[in-house]
């Protein structure tokens, strides 16, 4: 069966890979999910906040008055929040390049315009083949519009895509106030990619210790219908190839993701829950599946499920919450 795939123009086997994790920070793990059919290797990001908090911490200490640092050191992690440094991350990614045959997307993630963005070079420059750049952010100021918001992004897009050659895929939230008019303009300032969605972490409230309590739990497939949502709506109407990550623990996601429009499916929660090798089985899900119902390839399905030939697609959507609505009996 041809499940072959082709993302930020990347010719790949199928559409499977594991998405941004700790999981590729150890190089025998990167290995063995090569050995599982990895399409490609996604590697977890690397924060502004953490090549610009060393940056001010160096230049501290090269400083007679050290101590006038220290207000904006303090709004920084501490270093051993982070798995990897700013230099062993570098390091880390040229042994994975060294070490595998497929395409290897290094991740970039923060908010701002500044200097940390030389970091997509040094990436390009270690051998990256490509860059997830990774814009999650809550837009708590209350002077911020949400164009504002997009500005920003493009802004960081087009300061990164006049820095490298490799593609560059942005990786969002869902919680823009016109998404698909958004994904037209990351399209137009030069995204070659869309990765659809990062997750909303949402730490909780200790009442005893009046603190706040981060909480990581992983997905489960229920997280899965609002990037199917939007990967329909935007398949066939942009240019951009289209991943997603969250969510996807079965076969059958992976097929829903794939009818919707995806080109690539990143997985990470399932992966961690059950080791590389559901990677495998996923993918041989997906070929019996294809089999079972007489298709030929994946590209025969592929969209299949989009909004793309809809006339109407914000009444079709709206059609689908009222009959949502008056479901339950």
């Amino acid at each position: 069966m041809d499940l072959s795939t082709t993302y930020l123009g990347f010719h790949l086997p199928h559409p499977l890979m594991p998405g941004a994790s700790p999981l590729v920070d150890d190089l025998d793990m990167v290995r063995r999910l090569e050995d599982a059919g990895a399409a490609a290797i996604v590697m977890h990001s690397l924060f502004e906040e953490q090549i610009v908090g060393e940056q001010l911490a160096a230049f501290s200490h090269m400083e007679t008055h050290a101590g006038s640092f220290a207000e904006a050191l303090s709004y920084f992690p501490e270093t051993n929040v982070f798995a990897l440094g700013v230099d062993e991350y570098l390091n880390v990614l040229r042994r994975i390049k060294e070490a595998v045959a497929v395409p290897v997307i290094a991740s970039l993630n923060g908010t701002t315009l500044g200097g940390w963005l030389d970091f997509a070079t040094h990436m390009q420059e270690a051998g990256a083949d490509a860059l997830e750049l990774n814009v999650y952010a809550i837009a708590t100021d209350l002077q911020d519009t949400a164009l504002d918001v997009e500005q920003q992004v493009l802004a960081i897009l087009r300061a990164v895509k006049a820095r490298v050659r490799i593609p560059v895929a942005v990786k969002l939230s869902p919680f823009y106030s016109a998404l698909a008019h958004f994904a037209r303009e990351l399209e137009e300032a030069g995204a070659d990619g869309l990765v659809l969605f990062n997750r909303f972490y949402q730490p909780d409230i200790n009442v005893e210790e009046l603190a706040v309590e981060h909480q990581l739990q992983l997905s489960d497939s229920t997280e899965l219908l609002l990037r199917l949502r939007w990967l329909a709506i935007l398949s066939g109407r942009v240019r951009l190839s289209l991943a997603v990550t969250g969510g996807v623990h079965t076969s059958l996601d992976a097929i829903k993701a794939v009818m919707c429009g995806a080109q690539a499916v990143q997985m990470v929660s399932a992966l961690l829950r059950h080791g590389p090798n559901r990677l495998r089985e996923v993918r041989e899900g997906i070929a019996r599946w294809l089999e079972e119902h007489e298709y030929d390839s994946l590209a025969q399905m592929q969209g299949s499920m989009s909004l793309v030939r809809c006339p109407d697609p914000k009444a079709y959507e709206r059609a689908n919450y009222i009959e949502t609505l008056q479901s339950w009996r």
